[in-house]
């Protein structure tokens, strides 16, 4: 094991010493990353991007809380942010969603209201049992994540805030009966009050000033976007550098020599990939790092970025070692590589954002790790953590898994590793 490590060590000691491998590295995107800023308006002021983007509401509860959900996606504040359409048929919205007519649709069932705000007489009957709130479903557009992560993250945003007005309100209330400065009738009075108006700014329960200010929490900077597709896009230069330096020891006879001394093939193979991986991983930590420091970038969850790092380096690791497995030359390493990258970078959406493609090709870019990456940074973005990752990071895994036993059974077949 102690081999495996030193081999992978080497190879990235080398890599950083090479002018040439750092600027493809890390420079190129990095400058990159500022131009788009600057294309976007991202470091002008300007908005993130996003905007009209279309929700499919189904309000079936029809009484206060559903009405002042359904107004929160209307109101002015989100007007450049929402193209909303109602609808009263939740089947129909789902089928909407599935065929990639909108980013996500928002159903609030009947008795919404009901199941939060207690019914009148009910606040000091000890028989009463208060049922469990009712919940609101977003069902999203897999194909739109950002789009429907907003949507998702401004609903969360007013279920938790109606949540929060609610308990401090009935602590309150309850508190106020017990030191017998209201009376049970003014308790009722005051606990229909605590929600009557919901949908005004000046409720200090629950307000749509308050769902403005959640929306601004999860207001998504596309630098946060641009800046994991450029680091992303150039990854699979990396991975195919990494592949490219085992021909070039085999030609140059560094690779035999390394085999005849007391190393067995699977710590020498091992050591190769774990380099690969490593350049990966210190190339996209680096650049969200810099972004994180020069941009103000912010990223989220640790975990879940750390995680994220590690599996999307591994997802192109595979095919980096694949590349490797079916090249004769390090030549063709070269244009091999070169040509993936831009491929996988147009279809992972390092230069077009995923949701403005055509629904074959969003499919056929589940075969990059750009797009499950960019995904996941993206998810990381709008306030998602580590397990809201399980997706993509488990798609990576297999992804890499599964290309890295192709290779070895390729190298195999052609005898790369053995002595």
């Amino acid at each position: 094991m102690k081999k495996l490590f030193l081999i992978g060590l080497k190879d990235l000691k080398l890599v950083f010493r090479d002018r040439a491998a750092l600027t493809f590295m890390l420079l190129a995107p990095f400058l990159l990353t500022i131009g788009m800023g600057f294309v976007t308006g991202r470091f002008s002021g300007s908005s993130s991007g996003l905007s009209d983007i279309p929700v499919i509401i189904v309000n079936m509860d029809n009484e206060q809380l559903g009405n002042a959900l359904a107004e929160v996606f209307s109101s002015e504040e989100l007007a450049d942010l929402m193209e909303p359409t109602a609808t009263s048929d939740p089947e129909a919205a789902r089928s909407q969603i599935d065929d990639d007519l909108a980013s996500a649709a928002v159903i609030i069932p009947a008795g919404f209201t009901q199941s939060i705000i207690p019914a009148d007489s009910t606040i000091f009957d000890a028989n009463y049992v208060q049922p469990e709130p009712i919940k609101i479903e977003v069902y999203t557009n897999p194909a739109r994540p950002t789009s429907a992560g907003v949507i998702k993250a401004i609903v969360d945003e007013f279920v938790s805030r109606v949540e929060e007005g609610r308990t401090s309100g009935m602590t309150s209330i309850l508190q106020l009966a017990a030191g017998g400065f209201i009376t049970s009738t003014n308790a009722e009075t005051e606990n229909r009050d605590l929600f009557q108006n919901v949908d005004e700014t000046e409720s200090t329960a629950i307000t749509l000033k308050t769902n403005t200010q959640g929306a601004e929490a999860v207001e998504f900077d596309i630098l946060a976007y641009m800046a994991p597709g450029m680091a992303l896009l150039f990854l699979m230069y990396t991975v195919s550098y990494g592949g490219r330096s085992i021909l070039q020891e085999r030609s140059q006879g560094t690779l035999p020599r390394l085999l005849i001394s007391p190393t067995s093939n699977a710590q020498v193979l091992g050591g190769k990939v774990l380099g690969i991986f490593l350049m990966g991983v210190a190339q996209v930590g680096i650049l969200i790092l810099a972004s994180t420091i020069f941009f103000r970038v912010q990223w989220g969850d640790s975990l879940g970025v750390v995680a994220l790092i590690l599996a999307t380096a591994l997802g192109a690791t595979g095919w980096g070692m694949l590349i490797t497995a079916l090249a004769r030359t390090p030549a063709q390493i070269s244009s091999v590589g070169s040509a993936l990258m831009l491929i996988f970078g147009i279809l992972g959406g390092s230069f077009i954002n995923l949701e403005q493609m055509p629904p074959f090709l969003r499919t056929i870019s589940k075969i990059t790790p750009n797009a499950w990456g960019l995904d996941g940074f993206t998810t990381l973005a709008l306030g998602g953590t580590l397990s809201n990752l399980r997706e993509p990071i488990t798609a990576l895994l297999i992804m890499g898994t599964v290309l890295f036993g192709i290779a070895v059974i390729l190298f195999n077949r052609q005898g790369m590793v053995q002595k």
